[in-house]
């Protein structure tokens, strides 16, 4: 491998190394995983407790306590299972 394209290379590498590092306030953390559980819950039980949303509809972190609600009151068991575990 020529010189110059091993440097480009390895500076590439460091700059791609720097930029992913990022440290989260754990708060911060436990709410992106809530939002994501949210997003998976509002898909997976979408034809029982959300049918009448918008199936494109993007959950945010201000989302997060309705979709529990709403798995909770009308989603059974199951629902009710994934609705307290966001409740955490």
């Amino acid at each position: 491998m020529d010189e110059q394209v091993r440097e480009y290379l390895a500076s590439i590498g460091r700059r791609g190394g720097r930029a992913s590092r990022r440290s989260l306030d754990p708060e911060v953390a436990r709410s992106m995983v809530k939002v994501r559980e949210a997003r998976r819950a509002f898909r997976e039980f979408r034809a029982t407790c959300f049918w009448s949303y918008d199936p494109d509809y993007s959950i945010t972190s201000n989302d997060v306590a309705w979709v529990a609600d709403r798995l909770m009151r009308f989603g059974g068991r199951k629902g009710w299972e994934r609705g307290a575990r966001l409740c955490r």
